[in-house]
């Protein structure tokens, strides 16, 4: 089989090789997937430079997200030969490759009418969002919800969460065609952040109520911004800080307008509660056969494209997500 290994670092096409290897047999908890599909995220441009904050020795195979088919299971696995999974590998043996070992408690069944690229790419993305929208954020029917990076990966998701609540769901995004995803993901307004003051635009679609959630994967100047159109008794979601800054918070503010600044660390909370995430995903894949959430892919690539890939990914053009079809 083939697999990709970074070898050195550096830049995506510099520190990826293709490696043939034998295909590996599972052990007890374990299963073998053969890939149909994986999921490229910006982290794993920073594994390929080593400036991730998690270090591998090298060599190792990236990959935190695949979709497929169980092939063969280990003793003490409950999943079936043949079965339709998504799963998430634990490096060094990522999801970057042809076939790929998987921790029995990693793998989630999908329904027969989600196809493998969709469901590669939705596990980071769409717990992320629902977790902060329904467990931190407690989002209810007809609320506000502000939406920033609206086209991304968790953005979108958090779009199409957001108004299976039933919120109204206002987006930002940085150009024309980021918005029009904005729409095709069910927002109700959208906003140009470039162009546009959300603020001024927030206040006035809320009569002047502000928004009640703000999902924020920005921070920087974003989340500063953000302070001035969030509802008394608001929650400011805290996802990431894809701005670059890490911005400060003063708490008189805080306290005068009686909001919430809630951290929404999915990864610990995965950790801590599994079966919490194993009944999110239920109801995730509910949501998908309701057709209340689609996710979006921005491009396929084939295996040999991964660095392509990486680098249209790195160039921060993209929208949804960029999967790979080995």
């Amino acid at each position: 089989m083939r697999k990709w290994i970074i070898s050195k670092l550096g830049d995506p096409e510099a520190a990826l090789e293709i490696q043939e290897c034998p295909k590996p047999t599972p052990k007890e908890g374990e299963v073998l997937l053969k890939v149909h599909s994986f999921a490229l995220n910006f982290f794993d441009i920073l594994q390929c430079q080593g400036t991730y904050q998690e270090k591998h020795p090298l060599p190792f195979t990236p990959g935190a997200e695949v979709a497929g088919i169980i092939d063969e299971v280990g003793a003490g696995v409950q999943f079936q030969v043949g079965q339709r999974v998504l799963a998430t590998p634990n490096l060094p043996d990522g999801g970057y490759s042809e076939w790929v070992i998987v921790d029995h408690n990693n793998v989630f069944p999908i329904p027969e009418e989600l196809p493998y690229e969709q469901a590669a790419g939705m596990f980071i993305t769409y717990h992320t969002a629902y977790y902060g929208l329904k467990a931190k954020a407690t989002l209810k029917n007809n609320e506000t919800l502000l939406v920033h990076a609206g086209s991304g990966g968790v953005g979108s998701a958090a779009i199409q969460i957001g108004k299976a609540i039933g919120a109204k769901v206002i987006a930002t995004a940085g150009s024309e065609e980021k918005l029009e995803v904005c729409k095709q993901s069910g927002a109700d307004v959208v906003i140009n952040y470039r162009t546009d003051d959300f603020v001024k635009i927030v206040k006035e679609e809320t009569n002047g109520h502000c928004a009640d959630v703000i999902f924020d994967p920005v921070g920087g100047e974003v989340f500063d911004q953000s302070r001035k159109c969030i509802a008394f008794d608001g929650r400011l979601l805290l996802i990431g800080f894809a701005g670059g800054t890490i911005p400060n918070a003063p708490t008189n503010h805080i306290l005068i307008k009686n909001y919430s600044l809630v951290g929404v660390h999915f990864g610990y909370f995965r950790k801590l509660h599994p079966e919490k995430v194993v009944q999110a995903h239920k109801e995730l894949m509910e949501l998908y056969k309701e057709r209340k959430i689609n996710p979006l892919i921005y491009r396929q690539y084939s295996f040999e494209q991964v660095p392509d890939a990486l680098n249209q990914l790195g160039s921060r053009q993209t929208w949804g997500k960029v999967i790979v079809n080995p």
